[in-house]
């Protein structure tokens, strides 16, 4: 089978870079993406909503009123969930929605979204030293011309601090770091815009 290719742009001339085939051209496992995708949604949720029950609200140590004879309905504490101010009845507290997802899965998912990128043709390659300084406008019209779609991630490394600021003010486009590149994100992106430098960082991580 043939090596996967991704364009190169910003380069002086328009050409093709050969992909890992072991990365890029992995098999589709939708099962195994949507578990990867779950768990990293799951990691962003805090899980610290709370609320008080009628054991912990402060209060209400002895009865409001007698038992009999006064018309109204029996009432043992002022901080039983009908009165202003008491408890929640079954309130919810903190909790964990961390979903435990083994590494080999989590490289597999990173493959097929990539390899799922690759087919689709909206996987390219940025030429870094095409960015001599930051300019959204070059970064806007190097997108055009390629005929990205937006959602887009571009990846790059933390050295390269003149693409990102070309990138970081398009609209709908988000820049990140390979270490820190979820599969969520590549998923949610229309294009994928990867560096040449943060190219070898990824196939690491996907390896």
């Amino acid at each position: 089978m043939a090596a996967p290719k991704a364009p190169l742009l910003g380069g002086k001339a328009a050409k093709e870079v050969s992909l890992e085939a072991s990365i890029f051209s992995a098999e589709i496992k939708p099962h195994l993406v949507h578990e990867v995708v779950r768990a990293e949604m799951n990691d962003r949720r805090q899980g610290t909503r709370a609320a008080k029950s009628r054991g912990l609200v402060s209060g209400g140590r002895s009865k409001p009123w007698r038992q009999k004879g006064t018309g109204r309905a029996r009432a043992g504490t002022i901080r039983a969930a009908q009165f202003t101010g008491g408890g929640v009845v079954f309130p919810p507290s903190p909790r964990d929605f961390s979903v435990k997802v083994n590494k080999k899965a989590a490289r597999a998912a990173l493959r097929a979204a990539l390899s799922d990128h690759v087919q689709a043709g909206s996987l390219a390659l940025l030429d870094g030293a095409s960015f001599e300084k930051p300019s959204t406008k070059a970064a806007l019209d190097l997108f055009t011309k390629w005929g990205g779609e937006t959602p887009a991630v571009v990846v790059v490394t933390e050295d390269e601090i003149t693409i990102a600021k070309s990138f970081r003010n398009l609209d709908r486009v988000i820049v990140t770091i390979p270490s820190e590149l979820e599969v969520a994100e590549v998923v949610w992106a229309r294009s994928l815009l990867v560096s040449q430098a943060a190219l070898p960082l990824i196939e690491g991580r996907a390896s």
